[in-house]
């Protein structure tokens, strides 16, 4: 009973991070018209790595010569997804944006498989990208710009888990975040400043900062590290997966953001890339 309670618990914390992950990205999209992306990215940053300092207290765990190279490109690719995906979000909706970009550790996890069966699962992500591919015929077509934005933050999500596997067999992953979140604020924060100015330290902008910093960041770390020590790892990425469709509603909730048929089968097709490959990666063969 104590056991299914821990599932039950670890399930609604993995979802919970979803939901206040893209909470954080509307709120977010509300400051680009103040301080544009660079600027939310900044604050989101630079606000995220002080309370993750005061958490894990990073300084008791620092890493030892080469160790910070693994740390340096970590944080460098946790800032590049974060700016990228916020630039890509400003031209194209929510949840789009994230089907996008959730096709780099898509990739990660099919190009480390050998089976052929994967190739059906590629197959169904390579759909639903095509499908968001913008038809400049249409009236209704998706800003190119934004799709290519949002792909590449997919693909640093892709070098932000590879490099994190290397960075955190250094430190606690607390640690290892904390600091790749300093990293990244330690280039972001001057590109905010340069694009934003002093709007950057508005009393309007801050509070939202800090609870984009929040709901974006710190928290759904915190329920995700709570939902890793129950879960396997397989139910933990099946669970993950529904992230674009979260994303989409979201949109729609806080942002208005109306989605197509094709758009909402073209997440499917994604979300149904990653269903397969993780359940199929860890099934019998």
């Amino acid at each position: 009973m104590q056991t299914n309670k821990a599932v039950w618990l670890a399930v609604a914390s993995v979802l919970l991070a979803m939901v206040t992950i893209q909470s954080g990205a509307s709120i977010a999209k509300q400051l680009f018209p103040v301080i544009g992306p660079e600027g939310t990215t900044a604050l989101r940053v630079g606000f995220s790595a002080l309370m993750l300092w005061l958490v894990f207290r990073p300084w008791r765990q620092l890493p030892q010569g080469r160790g910070w190279r693994s740390v340096i490109v970590y944080g460098a690719c946790l800032g590049g997804m974060n700016l990228l995906f916020y630039l890509a979000i400003a031209r194209i909706p929510l949840g789009i944006g994230v089907a996008l970009e959730f096709t780099g550790p898509l990739a990660v996890a099919l190009f480390s498989s050998r089976r052929k069966l994967d190739l059906l699962w590629v197959a169904l992500a390579l759909g639903g990208i095509l499908l968001l591919l913008p038809d400049m015929t249409s009236v209704d077509a998706l800003d190119p710009v934004g799709v290519m934005l949002a792909l590449a933050a997919g693909a640093c999500w892709a070098g932000y888990i590879l490099f994190g596997q290397r960075a955190g067999n250094l430190a606690s992953g607390g640690i290892t975040v904390a600091l790749g979140m300093t990293v990244a604020a330690a280039f972001l924060v001057p590109i905010g400043l340069v694009s934003a100015g002093s709007s950057l330290f508005s009393w309007q902008v801050i509070p939202l900062a800090i609870a984009v910093a929040a709901l974006s960041s710190a928290l759904p770390y915190s329920l995700e590290m709570v939902a890793l020590k129950a879960l396997p790892a397989k139910s933990f990425s099946v669970l993950m997966s529904l992230e674009p469709a979260i994303a989409a509603l979201a949109g729609f909730l806080l942002l208005a953001e109306l989605l197509t048929l094709t758009q909402w089968l073209a997440i499917l097709l994604v979300i149904s890339a990653s269903l397969g490959s993780t359940l199929s990666k860890n099934s019998k063969h």
